[in-house]
Parts: structure tokens; C-alpha cells; sequence
């Protein structure tokens, strides 16, 4: 993922309203040292019980290849004061406990009414047919590799090749153009590698060199922290719930320069002895976007199936 984190550092130095406080960078990665060491001890959520390695492989696989549209979250019917991700994942969980995993030949044949019954949505909901969408390509890709072990076993240990793999699928693409110049965030297909691993579905061997996964709540969490600096008119906009048009040059300062404020804050952090790497950073602030004092303030939402 080189290409994107120079990508990422060449937007930040040309960003007009979004800019990084590099002040804030050491004493903020100081910051993170203590809750990176506690969440080393912390596993991913478990695939759901009585699957096999294929299956708990494809839940994952599956639910990546729908984790986006928080554009639309907030007109989602939410579980229990649940996230719009968290309801999407959990009725997922639900079908899997109670159906098992969904073959390629399944996954190609799914409608926007089939995945609205599925999810609890309204049928007529314009995310329903993007997700079917979404999943009919990710069957027909399985199928002609063989199967998700097989897709998994081609990337020869590697978590870069099997991203830049899912990548080149519709299912999981996303990539941006700033000034011309190829913005390759492929945010869906790095965390799809990072949660297989988790899972204990791949064994790659260099995670550490896989990139924040540029979505919008961490470059809200580090606006919040102070490490993201926005122009008042952005901000604007943004705390007023207005959509921030994707591929709009703002949209992708906001998650380019996000992406480039971790790579520098892993870099801090390996400088002071304290092993880190950008997707457990990721992981830690997307975790702490949860809390309240986050939610209680707009975060940029963009209508894309990127994120």
C-alpha cells in the first residue's frame, strides 16, 4: 500500500480545507500508548458458532463486501439504539446462526427485496439494492476463483495481494482521483484481509504494512482530538448534517489526511519504542468513536459504497 500512503501524503500537502496540526502528533500518539497495550489483548467479534473454516471465512468476507453506505445510516431502522453498521453486522450474524453461510450461487441470486428481508429494511430503501449488488458480484468472483479459501490461499500469505485482489472486484472497490492523480484507498478490501486474519481464516504476513482503513469516523475522532484542523465552512456543513459529495475534493482531504495523520502517529510511536500499526491504530479510534462525547457530533457523511 505504498502507493496510497504517498498518495495520501502528497493530498495532505496540497489540502485546502482540511489540514493536519503536526504539533499535535507526538504528544497525541503519546496519548494512544496505554489503550494500543490494552487492546493487544482484545480479539475481533467471533464468527457465529458451528461454522467451519469456509464459513467463518465467508461471513467475513460477505460482510465486508456490504460494510459500507453510512451516507444512509442515520435513514436506516436502527436495533436497539444500535449503529447503522452494527445493525447491518448483527441481522447478518442472525441469518448466518440460524441459516449458515451463503454460497456463491446464493450470494448471485440475492435481490434488493431478498437482502431488505434479510437486514429488516425497507425493501425500496436505495442501499438494499446496492448491497445486492454488492453480494451478487462478491458469488460470481468466488465462484470463478473457487471458492473463499481458494481466493484467500491465491494471495500466498500476503494481506496486501489479497486486498489489492478484492480491489480489483466491483464488490470492493474505491479508489479516488485528486488533481488527476490515483488515490487507491481501498478501504473494504484492506479490512476484509485485517478481520480474516483476526479470525484466524488467513495467516498474512504483513499486516503492518496495510494502511488505515479511510472511512468517516476516524478523521471525525481525530478532528474531535484535535488532530485534524477543518475550514469553518467545512466544518460547517458538515455539523449541519449536509452530505459531502464523494470524490469531492474535500471528501477525500477528509480521509486522505486522516489516512497520512496515522501513518505519522505509527511512525512517532515506532520512533519511541512502542510497536504499533496503522490498522491497530485504526482499530483503537474507531473504537473510541463510539463513545458519546463522538456521537454527540456530526461526523462527514458521503453516499458512496466505499464506506
Amino acid at each position: 500500500m505504498d502507493e496510497l500512503r504517498v498518495a495520501c501524503e502528497t493530498v495532505a500537502a496540497r489540502a485546502r480545507s482540511v489540514r493536519i496540526d503536526h504539533a499535535a502528533i507526538p504528544p497525541y500518539a503519546a496519548s494512544l500508548v496505554a489503550p494500543l497495550t490494552a487492546a493487544t489483548a482484545q480479539s475481533t467479534d467471533p464468527a457465529p458458532a458451528g461454522l467451519d473454516s469456509e464459513g467463518i471465512a465467508g461471513f467475513w468476507l460477505t460482510l465486508d463486501s456490504i460494510n459500507f453506505g453510512s451516507g444512509w445510516f442515520p435513514t436506516l431502522r436502527k436495533r436497539d439504539g444500535r449503529s447503522g453498521y452494527n445493525t447491518v453486522a448483527l441481522a447478518w450474524r442472525e441469518h448466518h446462526v440460524a441459516h449458515g453461510p451463503l454460497t456463491p450461487a446464493q450470494l448471485g441470486d440475492l435481490d434488493a427485496a431478498a437482502v431488505a428481508a434479510l437486514l429488516g429494511q425497507d425493501p425500496d430503501h436505495e442501499l438494499m439494492a446496492l448491497y445486492a449488488l454488492s453480494l451478487n458480484d462478491l458469488g460470481a468472483r468466488l465462484r470463478d476463483a473457487g471458492g473463499v479459501t481458494a481466493a484467500i490461499e491465491a494471495a500466498d500469505g500476503s494481506a496486501i495481494a489479497f486486498a489489492r485482489r478484492l480491489g480489483s472486484w466491483d464488490c470492493f472497490a474505491d479508489v479516488s482521483h485528486y488533481d488527476r492523480a490515483m488515490v487507491p484507498f481501498l478501504k473494504r478490501a484492506q479490512i476484509a484481509a485485517a478481520d480474516l486474519h483476526r479470525a484466524g481464516s488467513a495467516r498474512f504476513t504483513d499486516l503492518d504494512r496495510l494502511t488505515m482503513f479511510a472511512d468517516n469516523l476516524v478523521p471525525h475522532v481525530l478532528r474531535l482530538d484535535g488532530v485534524l484542523l477543518l475550514e469553518p465552512g467545512l466544518a460547517a456543513r458538515i455539523e449541519s448534517e449536509q452530505l459531502i459529495e464523494h470524490d469531492s475534493r474535500e471528501e477525500i482531504e477528509l480521509r486522505a489526511c486522516a489516512l497520512h495523520a496515522v501513518e505519522l502517529i505509527v511512525t512517532t510511536l515506532q520512533r519511541a519504542g512502542a510497536p504499533a500499526t496503522a490498522a491497530e491504530v485504526d482499530q483503537l479510534l474507531w473504537n473510541r468513536g463510539q463513545h458519546p462525547r463522538y456521537k454527540a457530533v456530526p461526523r462527514h457523511r458521503s453516499r458512496c459504497t466505499a464506506y
